[in-house]
């Protein structure tokens, strides 16, 4: 009887295990976000994304005005590549916002690690439509 509680356990732990092989940030999907300042509005307001997966967002702004784009809790509770800016990269431990003075695009590579519903936003215009979510499964 022991043995086969011990086989039988042994199987419920191995299957709570992950497995994976190769490079898992060679190859990601490619996420959009375009900021219209002008209307107050994001090209996007919902991604589903899901824990394990690697992702390559890339925020991109008018420039007709100063913003800074947040998501601190999508940062914290995901594993941050590189963040690149006119092809110039940055490897950071941690990440809370990005900050447009003039037009351009932020380019962030990352991969989720908990799940949750994560907002992403521009503070000051969340009410006004510059707000958006992102849901990790």
């Amino acid at each position: 009887m022991k043995t086969i509680f011990a086989a039988a356990t042994a199987v419920l732990m191995l299957a709570g295990v992950a497995h994976a092989e190769g490079n898992l940030a060679a190859n990601g999907t490619d996420l959009k976000l375009e900021i219209n300042t002008v209307d107050l509005k994001f090209s996007q307001e919902v991604w589903e994304l899901e824990t394990g997966k690697y992702y390559k967002l890339d925020i991109t702004s008018d420039g007709n005005e100063e913003i800074a784009v947040v998501a601190p809790e999508l940062f914290r509770n995901s594993w941050i590549n590189q963040i690149v800016v006119n092809d110039l990269e940055v490897k950071s431990y941690g990440l809370y916002s990005v900050e447009f003075d003039d037009a351009g695009t932020f380019n962030i590579t990352f991969v989720p690690i908990r799940p949750g519903e994560y907002d992403i936003y521009v503070p000051g215009y969340e009410n006004r439509g510059l707000k958006g979510k992102f849901i990790v499964k």
